[in-house]
């Protein structure tokens, strides 16, 4: 399991809470993204089978796994009606202005990176087709049956009979959803219902819609505004609706004789979403609620759907857990105790409170658990120390556990659904930004892992992984992961590209990508940052890097830039930052304080007006942003705080990088007037300090905003995010190329 994210896609990010453990929210993975972590292959959209593991779908690209959670939409009430009518009146006419001046802008300025764009487009597709070509969509089985989503269509095939012959169920166009992709999947117990989300580009909200199997399926219910579903019997399916980006709701609708819906549960505190998860033995359902530092979970028996839920713990500040359950145990996975990361407890179902939870396995010290899967007699755990992954199985039978350390090249894993729990074998597959992923197998009865050859992929061979580890300013060890091209000579003189994120307790995505490897062939340096705020390091990692520590973020970065340049990665004026959505508060915050670090940024969604957006408690989401990033309008003190490293705040007449944004008009999360602002005056701190330093030869670095009308925070096409990546190579390449020619530099911010 793993805990609820607001984006769909491959990755898993927490954003409701500092969950790092992927643990939770497998029914809803959300992909984290710089701008250049986007493609993906098309082939899958789906995830997630009776229970959430399944949620690794493939999804479209684009989709910002560390998301903003700010609404755009917003809705104040003010004492006076006249000045609210006159406030919206202007606030939005400025918006209107400032759009229309930077879609000129772009318009003026695109085509000089037509050719170089169209470049780099043909090379992505041609490793796009190298490299999915023989990946497949996750398969969900259930007993004799199995089932999978390809290309917008749900099959059907016997397990022991070759998928040639696999039927087609139904397609996404038979229901009259041609622009929206499936987003998750569970399927009834007796296998005679199929609930599906569908889910388009442009919005933030999914449809459910439950098919009744067949020879003919039929369309039963459709369901609106749908976050998280789970069927707790045979005819009874519990949902929770998404409204203003928060679920607090949650139903229960039966089939299909006697059809009702009734409300089950409601969620008081702003702070605090709601999901659902069905445990691996389908035992119970729990209703999870959870902020960003604690949770509490209500059970209900699948045995016996129509009884009330039962309360496992009250929440308690600060206390996070999550619940499996295995022969009339709930096992835990929590923060109670010391330290104040996840272990794995156990109680009693009859008494489930925390005074009777009992440690079963507590992770080594600095050592993160990001996954956790359970089976009948074995549990897995996947573990991160150091940069490296391990596997630790834990045997409930001999009370044993063993640790298997996963090939160093390895950065990222993904389990592959598991919905019966006594299977005698686990698969998971690993990868890294430039090895694509490569299937494993764990046998309980052998004891042992093994790598599945099913069919052949591209070895990568000419790519060297190098684990620094950078000193900040309060001495913190802060990990750095680098790959280069081993043919490269003269590293000091090659282009750089560094990633950072740094928030939420989610760690950077570093998944396999097309456009990564494309760099690497082409003798760039790829550079993850992996500072405080993020989750790389476990809890405390992220809580040394949230609300009044922030700022450690910062230095963070810029000792892990520092230390790249030192040890004869690049130089500043061949390195470039990416970074996307809360990702861009470090990353603007860096290009105020230490301009001269780096040549170049580019920055997807960014979330740069940290002060002004916390101030609008009218947003649905800033109440329960506080635990990440404070609350200004009651602590004088955080404001101050905020307002010392807000990318926006702090701008300032001096030599700033170039820099390209992409924006979309549709985010509910990150505000667009937000980002037109800042671009506005960044802008114009660029052009006063070129006019106050004139003299021949002066640089003026390129400040553009690509504000696109289709996709939004955390879904976009596979078309767009193409075009899009491509659009932020091509001005990677055009700006770090100048340094080599700067006769060609001509352009100037506008």
């Amino acid at each position: 399991m793993k805990v609820r994210m607001c984006c769909v896609g491959l990755r898993n990010l927490l954003q409701r809470m500092s969950f790092s453990a992927k643990y939770y929210s497998k029914h809803n993975p959300a992909q984290t993204v710089c701008p250049f972590s986007k493609i993906a292959p098309k082939k899958c959209h789906i995830l997630g089978c009776s229970k959430s593991t399944c949620t690794h779908r493939t999804a479209p690209p684009g989709s910002i796994l560390p998301c903003r959670f700010f609404s755009c939409k917003e809705g104040a009430k003010v004492p006076s009606k006249r000045k609210q009518n006159t406030s919206i009146v202007t606030s939005d006419l400025l918006h209107k202005n400032l759009l229309k001046s930077e879609q000129k802008n772009w318009n003026n300025i695109s085509p000089a990176y037509k050719v170089m764009t169209k470049r780099i487009k043909e090379k992505l597709k041609e490793l796009h087709n190298m490299y999915t070509l023989n990946s497949r969509s996750p398969r969900i089985r259930f007993g004799e049956n199995v089932y999978f989503e390809e290309n917008g269509c749900i099959f059907l095939a016997k397990a022991d009979d070759d998928e040639g012959n696999a039927k087609i169920l139904f397609s996404v166009e038979d229901l009259g959803f041609s622009d929206a992709f499936i987003q998750r999947i569970r399927i009834s117990p007796d296998q005679r219902y199929m609930a599906i989300s569908l889910k388009s580009e442009n919005s933030e909200e999914a449809t459910c819609i439950i098919m009744k199997l067949g020879n003919l399926p039929v369309v039963e219910k459709v369901i609106p505004s749908v976050f998280s579903f789970e069927w707790a019997a045979n005819d009874v399916l519990y949902y929770t609706v998404q409204k203003n980006l928060k679920c607090q709701n949650v139903f229960m609708t039966t089939f299909p004789y006697q059809e009702h819906t009734k409300l089950v549960y409601t969620e008081q505190d702003a702070r605090f979403f709601v999901d659902l998860y069905c445990t691996k033995d389908r035992r119970f359902l729990t209703i999870n609620s959870n902020s960003k530092t604690t949770s509490e979970v209500w059970l209900v028996d699948c045995r016996h759907p129509f009884e009330s839920p039962a309360l496992v713990q009250a929440r308690t500040t600060g206390l996070i857990y999550h619940i499996e359950h295995r022969k009339d145990l709930l096992y835990i996975l929590t923060t109670y105790g010391e330290p104040a990361e996840y272990k794995l407890m156990k109680a009693p179902v009859a008494s489930s409170g925390k005074e009777n939870w009992q440690l079963v396995y507590a992770p080594e010290r600095k050592t993160k658990l990001v996954d956790f899967e359970m089976f009948s007699d074995d549990c897995i755990m996947f573990l991160k120390n150091a940069g490296h992954l391990y596997l630790n199985v834990i045997s409930f039978i001999s009370h044993s556990v063993q640790s298997i350390k996963l090939p160093t090249w390895a950065c990222e894993f993904e389990l592959e659904s598991h919905p019966e729990h006594t299977t005698s074998t686990c698969y998971f597959q690993l990868s890294s930004p430039v090895h694509p992923p490569k299937r494993f197998a764990y046998s309980f009865k052998e004891n042992n892992l093994i790598e599945q050859a099913v069919q052949e992929v591209p070895i990568i061979r000419n790519c060297h992984t190098t684990r620094l580890l950078a000193k900040s300013k309060d001495e913190t060890l802060v990990p750095i992961t680098v790959f280069h091209n081993k043919n490269s000579k003269e590293l000091h003189r090659r282009p750089l590209l560094v990633h950072v994120y740094g928030a939420y307790g989610i760690d950077l995505n570093m998944s396999f990508k097309e456009e990564k490897l494309m760099l690497i062939e082409e003798g760039w340096i790829l550079a993850y940052c992996h500072v405080r705020g993020g989750g790389e390091q476990g809890l405390s990692w992220h809580r040394d890097g949230c609300q009044h520590n922030k700022l450690k973020g910062l230095h963070d970065l810029r000792a892990c830039i520092m230390l790249l340049h030192q040890v004869g990665f690049s130089q500043p004026k061949h390195t470039a930052l990416a970074a996307a959505s809360a990702g861009g508060v470090l990353a603007g915050a860096l290009c105020n304080t230490d301009p001269a670090l780096i040549r170049a940024m580019v920055l997807q969604a960014p979330f740069v007006d940290i002060l002004n957006t916390m101030m609008k408690t009218h947003l649905p989401l800033t109440i329960e942003e506080q635990e990440e990033w404070g609350n200004p309008l009651e602590d004088e003190k955080c404001m101050k705080y905020i307002k010392s490293y807000c990318p926006y705040q702090n701008i300032k007449p001096q030599c700033y990088p170039s820099v390209f944004i992409t924006a979309y008009e549709n985010d509910e999360r990150v505000p667009l007037t937000g980002i037109l602002q800042y671009v506005q005056k960044l802008r114009k701190a660029a052009l006063d300090h070129a006019s106050r330093t004139s003299k021949k030869g002066n640089w003026i670095p390129n400040i553009i905003l690509d504000v696109q009308a289709n996709g939004s925070h955390c879904d976009s096409s596979w078309e767009h995010s193409l075009n899009e990546v491509a659009r932020h190579l091509a001005f990677l390449n055009r700006e770090l190329e100048e340094v080599f020619h700067p006769q060609h530099h001509s352009k100037s911010c506008k």
